[in-house]
């Protein structure tokens, strides 16, 4: 599969590519897809994702083609959404963002994907994503930026020693938050998505 929207395996023919990526075609909760600020559900109760459990962990960081991923290869922390901790895997930049809002989409994506264990040994999924506009220096990549030209070919991995996803910037505290999927294939209609908007000033650059 491929991501140029004009080729004959691109995102709107992925359904059709296999048979078991059919809920990319079918699904009903896809992503990503345009957030519109028009009939939007305030929820209070909801509250702030509590970040706080992240911690340093060795990590290397991967030209997957489509994006640019850092993996952490042990226990990075996690984060509690309603009571139940999600933990951290691995941290990947779409660019320009998959996310639009009204129509506007925005410099860089950050997607953070975290993981729950059930019992029945399947994995509960919820992504974080952050959007991100042009301009100041944004600490994590501007450290990362140096290993990332190291590997310009898609599937060059390279160590990058201990990163702490707390240094991730963390946008605002108002964010968007829908059921959606994975996306890049298969798009199971399974992951929560947590969308925040960085506030004016707090951008990237490397």
């Amino acid at each position: 599969y491929g991501y140029n929207e004009k080729s004959a395996n691109g995102p709107r023919y992925w359904g059709d590519l296999k048979e078991e990526w059919a809920a990319c075609k079918i699904g009903k909760i896809q992503s990503p897809i345009d957030l519109s600020t028009n009939g939007v559900e305030v929820i209070p109760k909801l509250g702030g994702l509590k970040y706080w459990n992240y911690k340093p962990q060795h990590a290397t960081v991967s030209n997957r083609g489509h994006d640019v991923a850092v993996i952490w290869g042990g226990d990075a922390g996690s984060i509690d959404i309603n009571g139940t901790p999600f933990f951290l895997q691995q941290a990947h930049w779409h660019w320009p963002s998959e996310h639009t809002i009204n129509g506007r989409r925005y410099d860089l994506e950050l997607h953070m994907v975290h993981v729950s264990p059930q019992p029945d040994g399947t994995n509960k999924t919820a992504v974080v994503g952050i959007l991100y506009k042009y301009g100041s220096p944004d600490p994590l990549l501007s450290k990362l930026g140096k290993y990332i030209t190291e590997i310009p070919e898609e599937d060059e991995e390279k160590s990058v020693g201990v990163i702490d996803p707390s240094k991730i910037m963390k946008g605002s505290k108002m964010y968007y938050r829908y059921m959606g999927s994975l996306t890049d294939t298969p798009q199971p209609d399974n992951p929560m998505m947590t969308i925040h908007v960085f506030p004016q000033g707090s951008i990237i650059n490397f």
